[in-house]
């Protein structure tokens, strides 16, 4: 009777002609003409138009979260998210695309997901004119121009510019990874995570370059690519106004030029460095690992190029980079360009302090060390440091081998 009640008359808006069940949902809904909220919260003053709605709000100052999942224990606000959740683990995924035939746990994710094959973008950047398809992307690429960075990690005060990112950064603290990967076992914090990464498996790259055709796993990888055709470089260097693709490139060149820390100490025998990636690299010489491993034979490698050689000769796998001139072949583009330096006779790294010139940025940081008083290379037993790497080589033996000895 109550369900009847819809097609029927008898509660009725008579602004549009809506009908509803009860007196109670038609009070409500008028609410949406009149503008009315009679709920007002007493924490933020945000009015509402439905109890339900005030209660949920509510939620934001309490920090309730009564709807719990069985499988992780994760906890929401509302009964809704709570559904959406699931889907994680059930991998249900009941909203499709029309036009091709993709599927999302959620009809919000299937409604962002529809601009792509509509490619309507109305929100333009206001500095660089760059165009996105919800206020939200906009809002949050303006804080690169800005440099606004409003979310803080309360831990180590590190700042970022959305809140997605420090939720995903809050678990390096926490060290929480609900999402296990069925294959390999690899846990993440997040399940977009966990889905890009089963691309890896799969094999699957969904996003591609409608310029060169090249393909990528995450939509973020194809939008950075991108600016290789477009000339985008929307990270500026606020000391030289140099211009950079990407955001780590920016930090990884004020750290590298603009900077002369280096908090990063080899344990074994005392090198500096300015990045955590190179030190690592450097320990696998004292240690004799080897992570790279042939997944054709039982063959590793310390280095990545090394594999990628290893497989380009061995195996076939991979691509060679020959010189035009000698048909010499190289592993990486870096190391061919290198070369052809050597046919025009082109050295471009040049020493400030003499005439001198060198092929390549190695030979030239080498050969600095005669012109400075810099001592790069610190013993990890004593004060003592050193301008090449073979001098702390030989006294690093003699101070281990003499603390060895007093230690007895």
């Amino acid at each position: 009777m109550r369900h009847m009640n819809i097609h029927s008359s008898k509660y009725k808006c008579t602004e549009c002609g809506k009908c509803f069940d009860n007196t109670g949902n038609l009070t409500t809904h008028r609410r949406s003409h009149t503008g009315e909220k009679p709920f007002e919260c007493t924490v933020c003053g945000k009015r509402f138009r439905r109890m339900d709605h005030f209660t949920v709000h509510n939620r934001t100052h309490t920090g309730e979260k009564p709807y719990k999942c069985h499988v992780c224990d994760k906890a929401f606000s509302q009964c809704g998210n709570l559904t959406c959740h699931m889907r994680v683990h059930t991998g249900e995924k009941p909203y499709k695309c029309p036009m091709c035939d993709k599927a999302f746990s959620s009809s919000g994710d299937l409604t962002k997901h529809f601009v792509v094959h509509t490619g309507e973008k109305p929100y333009k950047c206001l500095v660089c004119e760059k165009a996105f398809n919800k206020l939200a992307n906009m809002r949050s690429h303006m804080k690169i121009h800005s440099g606004e960075k409003p979310y803080k990690c309360h831990v180590c005060d590190k700042a970022f510019r959305l809140s997605t990112a420090l939720r995903t950064h809050t678990q390096v603290h926490s060290g929480d990874k609900p999402y296990k990967c069925n294959v390999c076992d690899k846990a993440f914090g997040r399940s977009h995570q966990l889905r890009c990464h089963m691309r890896f498996h799969t094999g699957d790259k969904p996003y591609k370059c409608h310029v060169c055709e090249k393909a990528f796993t995450e939509r973020g990888h194809l939008e950075v690519h991108m600016r290789i055709h477009t000339g985008e470089k929307p990270f500026s260097c606020d000391v030289c106004s140099k211009r950079f693709r990407r955001s780590h490139h920016l930090d990884n060149h004020k750290r590298s030029v603009h900077s002369n820390l280096k908090p990063y100490y080899c344990p074994y025998c005392g090198v500096q460095f300015k990045f955590t990636g190179k030190l690592k690299r450097h320990v696998y010489i004292h240690t004799g690992a080897k992570p790279y491993s042939c997944s054709k034979c039982s063959s590793s490698y310390r280095w990545r190029i090394l594999l990628k050689l290893h497989m380009l000769t061995s195996h076939g796998e991979g691509t060679w980079f020959t010189c035009d001139i000698c048909q010499k072949k190289f592993g990486s583009k870096g190391y061919l360009k290198q070369h052809i330096f050597r046919h025009d006779d082109v050295k471009p790294y040049i020493c400030s302090d003499c005439p001198m010139s060198f092929y390549s940025a190695g030979a030239l940081k080498a050969h600095q060390t005669k012109h400075s008083d810099i001592k790069r290379f610190g013993c990890g037993f004593c004060d003592k440091s050193f301008k090449h790497k073979a001098s702390v080589k030989q006294h690093f033996m003699k101070c281990f081998e003499q603390l060895r000895l007093n230690s007895k």
